[in-house]
């Protein structure tokens, strides 16, 4: 696909982020079922995925676009090798994703409350981790808040707070 880059450079690129960012989290866009791709390919890369451990990969199954230079390349891939392949690494980043949130189970976090969404409010953490927060209190939206995650369920970093409980650290003007 006309990558710049060598997987051995990318490798070295994502160490040296990991040593200067403390809870660095990357994520990546990964296309399956480009034309060619075979088998041992798709192998390689699931591996890479699965070395490099993205907190989440966001995955695109290819689709031929007539009038691009991939459309008219042969060895197309089948859909249903397509959507397997798919089914693959989204199970593969849901994964990780959960390993990683469940280290944060138990730790302070800020987190910058968004939205409410019935009797949740959602908020992501600095390092942009999904947090929901069950709650009576009323008005932490536009809030950065400092909370002790207490479970995680799939993506998301829970919290109930009792009244009174929440700490404000500072108010965000939107």
């Amino acid at each position: 696909m006309n990558r710049r880059y060598t997987k051995e450079e990318f490798r070295e690129a994502v160490k040296i982020i990991r040593k200067r960012f403390k809870d660095v989290m990357l994520t990546a866009d990964i296309i399956v079922g480009f034309p060619g791709e075979t088998e041992k390919e798709f192998n390689e890369t699931y591996k890479f995925l699965e070395e490099i451990q993205f907190y989440k990969i966001h995955v695109f199954k290819y689709s031929q676009r007539e009038g691009t230079k991939a459309a008219d390349m042969p060895n197309q891939v089948l859909p249903e090798v397509k959507e397997e392949r798919s089914r693959k690494v989204i199970e593969l980043s849901n994964k990780i994703q959960q390993e990683y949130n469940k280290k944060y189970i138990g730790r302070q976090v800020e987190v910058l409350i968004e939205e409410k969404q019935g009797k949740y409010y959602k908020g992501h953490t600095e390092n942009y981790m999904l947090v929901e927060i069950k709650t009576e209190k009323q008005d932490i939206e536009n809030r950065i808040i400092s909370i002790k995650i207490e479970d995680t369920k799939n993506e998301i970093l829970l919290r109930q707070i009792k009244l009174g409980e929440t700490r404000n650290t500072n108010v965000i003007k939107m």
